[in-house]
């Protein structure tokens, strides 16, 4: 069917041609393609070559050849055609340029061009070229349309979906609506660009000299801390670390010495110059205002938890390595302020009972906006000032970061911070996530992270919480408010509430939480090898002897503290299967089951309840019920 092809070497124009064999087979003379100029026959400058390429159309009454010709240069010369004996020429435009694709025009423009492209498709062929470019460029069109239309998705009002009328109680269905999704339409924050941080840690690291390094993790503290809880804080880096014994021992103490210990291993005291003194007076005063409405559950020992967790967080699954000195440092700034002067009761207590912080920040995170802006009018203060010698320029961008952490942990933003965190990770060629908004995630994570603790520690927050829970439900019958969900000190469902609690809010945050921090690990280990080959050169240039600067992570401080480099190497010994250990999993198992088992024994004690007299039934209620125990 194909008729022989040859190679000329005579100068021919740039034409185009087509001719019709006996066997009824239609060919086209493509004049000058591509692939000719890069065969290795390819002929000299100058010259122009033609190479006949037979296509093998079937010939009817309707269909005619498809055409191409450039020139010499590669300069297109004539445009794809295809025409019909009884319909007029269909022409594709292949000079054309795309419009960006983030652009209105871009949607247009690439839905013409895949319509001529089909057309063309039905009546003949189309180059390789031409074909691969255009899908090309649809492909990157709906990708930028996709993201917009998930955004937008992502701005309505959040709901339970997820929760299935019948998987949990209804007042318990309540409190989980109550608390993490939003009544009414949140405003859409502000745009996603923003200012960009500065380059990664190492990078600034770079130039530091090694005895510099030594002195800003080693030196002397002025604030002095006693041996039983210097020998405590060695266990800093356990997942269930115990936050009430620190407390027990430090005499109430806790969140002052831990946010000392974990600011100076991260040698933050040194490199933003702190003044001890300074230091001192400031963690005083955040203590002070943590323990001022003598809360249960929202005090400095709950601060310190969340600052260990996330210390953890930072530590033990990698992620300091990620974060410059100056975004480590507003972490655990955030971390140890984000609950400051914590009134004891809910948003939706302040906004019910009309009190001045809600109308201050108009009944929008309402306790967060009060935290945040408390903690700052400390760090005002030129006695308690701890960002005196942080540059304007820093300073602004580590205020932005903590403001944005701490409001974050508004509960009502639950299931709208899960879904953009969602859709953040499903591009799976590319990780874009905006720091931010990941140490947001973390922050949240790290807030309500006891039920994923220890068993006996778990416990012990549970009580305190429910406690304070049933304080806020004594002054909303005071006020003649109704009861806010697991407030009614008589109705409450403790057990079923932390099983709705694990299953519907922290397992599934924690789940999000560890596909981000694996992904934020794969993004080391990519730059990391892919830039492995120009360090080892840059090494062999170097003298044996020679004092080239390590990272700050090289040295640990006096009191073991973990380091940048130390912590990379744990993290290879902890990934299995491309994924880092997930310490929580087996501690959400295990609090689930022992929840379910007391929910059993609720549910046979309020039947019995309800056969029996009262009387009979008091000393079974105060030593079997879990609250006893809790």
């Amino acid at each position: 069917m194909f008729s022989d092809h040859r190679l000329s070497p005579k100068k021919v124009p740039s034409t185009l041609t087509t001719c019709t064999s006996s066997d009824s087979t239609t060919s086209s003379d493509v004049a000058n393609p591509p692939e000719a100029r890069e065969s290795p026959n390819t002929i000299s400058p100058g010259q122009a070559e033609t190479i006949i390429i037979r296509r093998g159309v079937q010939k009817t009454s309707s269909d005619s050849s498809t055409m191409v010709a450039k020139d010499s240069k590669g300069n297109l010369q004539a445009s794809i055609t295809t025409s019909t004996t009884s319909g007029p020429t269909r022409t594709m435009d292949t000079t054309s340029t795309f419009p960006p694709v983030d652009t209105v025009e871009a949607c247009d423009k690439a839905a013409l061009r895949l319509r001529e492209l089909a057309q063309h498709l039905d009546h003949g062929e189309v180059p390789i070229s031409v074909l691969k470019k255009t899908l090309q460029y649809a492909a990157c069109v709906l990708d930028t349309v996709t993201m917009d239309e998930t955004r937008k998705l992502l701005d309505d009002e959040d709901d339970l979906s997820e929760v299935q009328p019948d998987a949990v109680p209804t007042e318990v269905r309540e409190w989980l609506a109550s608390t993490f999704t939003r009544n009414n339409a949140a405003q859409k924050r502000r745009s996603e660009e923003k200012p960009k941080f500065r380059s990664v840690a190492n990078a600034i690291r770079a130039g530091i000299m090694v005895d510099k390094l030594y002195r800003r993790l080693c030196c002397p503290t002025m604030v002095q801390i006693p041996p039983k809880i210097v020998d405590k804080l060695k266990l800093l880096d356990n997942w269930s670390f115990d936050c009430f014994n620190l407390n027990t021992i430090s005499n109430n103490q806790a969140l002052k010495y831990l946010s000392y210990e974990v600011l100076n291993r991260y040698g933050l005291v040194h490199k933003f110059k702190i003044p001890s003194d300074v230091l001192e007076n400031c963690l005083n005063q955040i203590e002070q205002g943590y323990t001022k409405f003598k809360n249960p559950y929202h005090n400095n020992m709950h601060a310190a938890d969340v600052t260990q967790t996330v210390h953890f967080m930072l530590t033990q699954m990698g992620l300091v390595n990620w974060l410059t000195d100056l975004e480590v440092f507003a972490t655990l700034l955030a971390a140890i302020i984000h609950d400051f002067q914590h009134t004891g009761t809910t948003n939706n207590f302040h906004v019910m009972s009309g009190s001045e912080t809600a109308l201050l920040y108009n009944d929008r995170a309402v306790l967060e906006n009060f935290h945040v802006s408390a903690a700052f009018k400390v760090l005002r203060e030129p006695e308690s000032n701890i960002l005196v010698n942080v540059p304007k320029e820093e300073y602004r961008e580590l205020r932005t970061l903590v403001i944005d952490m701490v409001l974050a942990t508004d509960m009502s933003s639950h299931f709208q911070q899960i879904k953009t965190m969602k859709s953040l990770l499903t591009n799976v060629n590319e990780f874009s996530v905006d720091k931010s908004k990941a140490l947001s995630m973390v922050l949240h994570c790290c807030d309500i992270s006891h039920p994923a603790k220890d068993w006996n520690i778990h416990r012990r927050w549970t009580e305190l919480l429910l406690e304070e829970f049933f304080r806020q439900g004594d002054k909303e019958k005071e006020l003649g408010l109704p009861y806010s969900p697991l407030c009614d000190r008589n109705t409450t469902l403790v057990a079923e509430s932390q099983i709705g609690f694990i299953d519907f809010i922290v397992a599934p945050s924690l789940e999000v939480c560890g596909d981000l921090l694996d992904r934020v690990q794969h993004s080391i280990d990519t730059a990391r090898h892919s830039s492995a080959s120009s360090d080892d050169n840059r090494e062999e240039i170097l003298p044996e002897n020679g004092s080239r600067p390590k990272s700050i992570s090289s040295f640990k401080s006096k009191r073991g503290g973990l380091s940048i480099d130390s912590a990379e190497a744990q993290i290879n010994s902890r990934s299995e299967g491309g994924r880092l250990k997930r310490p929580w999993l087996d501690n959400l198992e295990e609090n689930r089951r022992k929840w379910q088992e007391r929910a059993h024994l609720d549910a046979i004690q309020r039947a019995e309840k309800s056969r029996k007299p009262t009387s009979d039934l008091i000393a079974v209620s105060i030593s079997n019920s879990p609250e006893s125990e809790l």
